[in-house]
């Protein structure tokens, strides 16, 4: 019988840790080296347009709160390479948003990586059919489903999916790059919507 997986680390950001990424360039380097792998100041200045003084500041103050780490024998003492921690993090809790301390930090990092990952989606949709090669648009999906679900319902899913992804994600890296591969975001989006007028239960159609 096979091991099942380990689970995977999961961290989840206390107060001086999000003051620290509330920064609109920390969040970019931090989602950059999400979608990209690791990097140096270089190649965060390239990509981001900045200045490698800039990237290597931030850099260093991403790391001193663990946002990033050094990876261990690559690179030099003056080029770097930064990569993230293992596992799952959790930048904004529900406690940080709406405590008085931390309530602007909050606001800020969310906009900022909701403003990029939106970006992403739209230009990947701009470009899909006509810029993109058709195996890659075809591999692809954007998808929405609409579905009446109790609260312990939409619990029960959203912990379903995320660990789906997180071991499915997690067996691709552990078979290294492969030829051909290319940066891929994944979305999961899992909400109640607002709702003046519910239908009651008995009348409410299946989606």
């Amino acid at each position: 019988m096979a091991d099942s997986p380990s689970p995977l680390p999961h961290r989840t950001v206390d107060m001086a840790s999000l003051k620290a990424l509330a920064h609109p360039l920390r969040v970019q380097i931090l989602e950059t080296i999400f979608r990209y792998g690791p990097q140096t100041a270089g190649t965060l200045a390239e990509r981001l347009g900045e200045s490698t003084g800039s990237t290597s500041y931030h850099l260093r103050q991403l790391a001193k709160y663990d946002f990033v780490l050094e990876v261990e024998g690559h690179g030099t003492k003056r080029e770097r390479w930064w990569d993230r921690p293992k596992g799952m993090l959790t930048v904004v809790t529900r406690e940080l948003a709406h405590d008085p301390a931390t309530r602007e930090a909050a606001q800020l990092v969310r906009r900022e990586f909701d403003r990029s990952r939106a970006a992403a989606l739209d230009d990947f949709i701009d470009r899909s059919w006509s810029d993109e090669p058709a195996e890659w648009s075809e591999a692809a999906t954007v998808s929405t489903t609409n579905v009446r679900l109790t609260v312990e319902q939409l619990a029960e899913l959203s912990r379903a999916a995320e660990e789906f992804i997180a071991q499915a994600v997690e067996k691709l890296r552990a078979a290294g790059v492969q030829e051909g591969a290319r940066p891929v975001q994944i979305h999961l989006n899992a909400f109640p919507l607002a709702d003046d007028h519910p239908t009651p239960r008995a009348e409410a159609p299946e989606n």
